[in-house]
Formats: C-alpha cells, sequence, structure tokens
C-alpha cells in the first residue's frame, strides 16, 4: 500500500495514518470502516433462524440489554424506522441493523416497507 498520511477514509472522512489505512474496492479506508464492511449481515438467513428458534425453544429467550432496549422501543411505538431507532438508542444505524438481525433470526423483530420507508415492527 502507498503512503497514506494525506489520506482521508473514503467513507468516514477520518484523517488517515499507515497503519489504520485498508484497500476495499479500490478505495483507501480506515480499519473501523473496513470491519464494518466485511462484517456480513444477513438478516434473512434461514440457517441461522433455525438455529436462534432451536436454540429459544431449548433455552429460552436471552437477550442483551442493547438488544432488549430496542425489542422494548419497537414494542412501544408499533413501528419505528431503522434511522429513528438508532437516534432513539443512540446508536449508528449499522450497528442497529446487527442486532435487528439477531432479532429478526429469533422471531421477534421484522421489517416491512410502507410508502417508501423501512419499518421495524414486532415479528
Amino acid at each position: 500500500m502507498t503512503d497514506t498520511s494525506c489520506y482521508l477514509c473514503a467513507h468516514c472522512r477520518t484523517p488517515l495514518s499507515g497503519a489504520d489505512a485498508r484497500e476495499a474496492g479500490g478505495k483507501i479506508i480506515c480499519e473501523d470502516c473496513f470491519l464494518e464492511a466485511a462484517s456480513v449481515n444477513r438478516a434473512c438467513d434461514p440457517w441461522a433462524v433455525h438455529l436462534a428458534k432451536s436454540d429459544k425453544l431449548r433455552t429460552g429467550v436471552r437477550l442483551s440489554d442493547l438488544q432488549q432496549r430496542f425489542f422494548d422501543l419497537v414494542k412501544e411505538r408499533r413501528e419505528i424506522a431503522f434511522p429513528d431507532a438508532a437516534r432513539a438508542l443512540e446508536l449508528k444505524e449499522e450497528e442497529l441493523r446487527q442486532e435487528f438481525a439477531v432479532l429478526r433470526h429469533m422471531e421477534l423483530l421484522r421489517a416491512c416497507k410502507k410508502d417508501d420507508l423501512i419499518l421495524i415492527t414486532l415479528f
């Protein structure tokens, strides 16, 4: 990789030092954005749903504090858009989507399209 002392992350615009710079898709990005991009997180994954459901039946539902707050927020509002939920929970939208995938696999939350918005609702 070339000298990156004068580069900004192509995604978040953070100044880069040589050690933090990564190349992805022909762009120079920071290590945090690289890890985020490399994280494959799919909400619709039949195998993950099967595993989550079998674990739920075997041990009951065990949510992290953040997952419980997220679930409670959706339960209270009945439906909420991803950006609004991320703001309410003080998270980046990508972090929220990761938690959503877990809750979707457990068949606790789902998403539906209403007009041009994607809304999170109870399963």
